[in-house]
């Protein structure tokens, strides 16, 4: 690697995924305070709420969002109310 390309805090960082918990270890840049033990060795961790684990489009599981029985839902409850 070359010299003197990369900034000065170019560190290895885990990140995890919030949805299913699963962490990998990279190099990164990204600012956290926190930290988390991974693979022995204590690192700086940053939270994701989505990674390659968890997206539909990797893991071939598609959520099917049923929005019309939301509104059902909200137009019965709510919807015999008006001002």
């Amino acid at each position: 690697m070359k010299k003197g390309i990369h900034p000065e805090n170019y560190r290895p960082v885990v990140f995890k995924d919030m949805s299913n918990g699963d962490m990998f270890l990279t190099r990164s840049t990204c600012k956290t305070t926190e930290t988390v033990e991974f693979e022995g060795e204590t690192y700086p961790v940053v939270k994701v709420e989505i990674s390659n684990t968890s997206h539909p489009f990797y893991t071939g599981k598609s959520k099917l969002v049923d929005s019309a029985g939301r509104v059902d839902k909200f137009m019965n409850r709510y919807g015999k109310v008006r001002k």
